[in-house]
């Protein structure tokens, strides 16, 4: 005998609750609502359709990891979040605006939707596995490493280091996928950021005493510091850095310390505060 609450509305809010408030199409027939009484519910409001065979049940308002189970659904069979998407619900990155990143396996045309960006990656049908294909909260995603090696060249490559050096301060290895920022590399785009706000030139990796400052404006008397995780990270550089701060001030010289994330995601701030400090000396 059928219980009187098990019936199909029942059923497709259970459904609903392990997929993030959506449901498809095909999932509503198996419980025994047709395409025309699915169209009567949405028309009541019951159902509100997110993309092409998917629905949101009861609201339209959905979060993340509704838009982006609907987005999974809507692509079919294989089909898993990838690149920005997944590295955002890896925590490896921010929330970025724009479509949902979608991964299918295969090569063949398949319709673009609307509000969702398609990847046909063959090499997740060839190689499907736990190398390269996971969930995380019930969302079939790319694994941490494969989402990554998408990143390349999807997005700038400040954002694929930060999704590296959060994925490492997890505690999570990547073999041959290790952050590559470079020392040079933090000290050009300081000085880029100094050229394009007019800013007089520091010296560079300068020799105060028996310390060296990575940028320095000695008639001003102001020194600045940018730490990056590769080289500022342990004890023995959070001590070293101290004991470069005191001697510094000691011989009269104000240090400012700028984050490498600061100076990627905040460069008006960092470039202001040294404006200010330069005009107050």
């Amino acid at each position: 005998m059928v219980h009187k609450c098990d019936t199909p509305d029942s059923r497709v809010a259970e459904i609903a609750s392990r997929q993030h408030g959506v449901v498809t199409l095909r999932q509503l027939e198996g419980v025994g609502i047709t395409r025309s009484a699915a169209a009567k519910r949405a028309r009541k409001g019951q159902l509100h359709r997110i993309h092409h065979g998917v629905y949101a049940v009861g609201h339209h308002a959905l979060g993340l990891h509704g838009r982006w189970m609907a987005a999974v659904l809507a692509c079919g069979e294989g089909a898993v979040l990838s690149h920005i998407s997944a590295a955002v619900l890896w925590k490896r990155l921010r929330p970025i605006d724009g479509p949902v990143h979608v991964s299918i396996p295969t090569q063949q045309s398949r319709r673009s939707r609307r509000g969702i960006h398609l990847h046909r990656c063959p090499s997740l049908a060839q190689h499907r596995g736990p190398t390269l294909v996971t969930q995380r909260d019930r969302i079939p995603v790319t694994t941490v490493p494969r989402t990554i090696e998408d990143l390349r060249g999807a997005v700038a490559p400040y954002l694929v280091r930060r999704a590296i050096r959060q994925a490492e301060f997890m505690g999570l290895r990547l073999d041959g996928l290790e952050t590559n920022r470079t020392r040079s590399d933090l000290e050009e785009e300081f000085l880029r950021l100094c050229r394009l706000h007019g800013l007089p030139a520091p010296e560079v990796n300068a020799k105060v005493g028996r310390w060296e400052v990575d940028f320095l404006w000695r008639a001003q008397r102001l020194a600045v510091e940018i730490d990056s995780f590769t080289y500022h990270r342990g004890s023995i550089a959070f001590q070293d850095d101290r004991a470069r701060d005191l001697d510094l001030r000691g011989e009269g010289f104000a240090v400012h310390r700028f984050s490498e994330r600061q100076l990627e995601e905040e460069p008006g701030r960092v470039v202001g505060d040294v404006a200010r400090a330069l005009l107050s000396r």
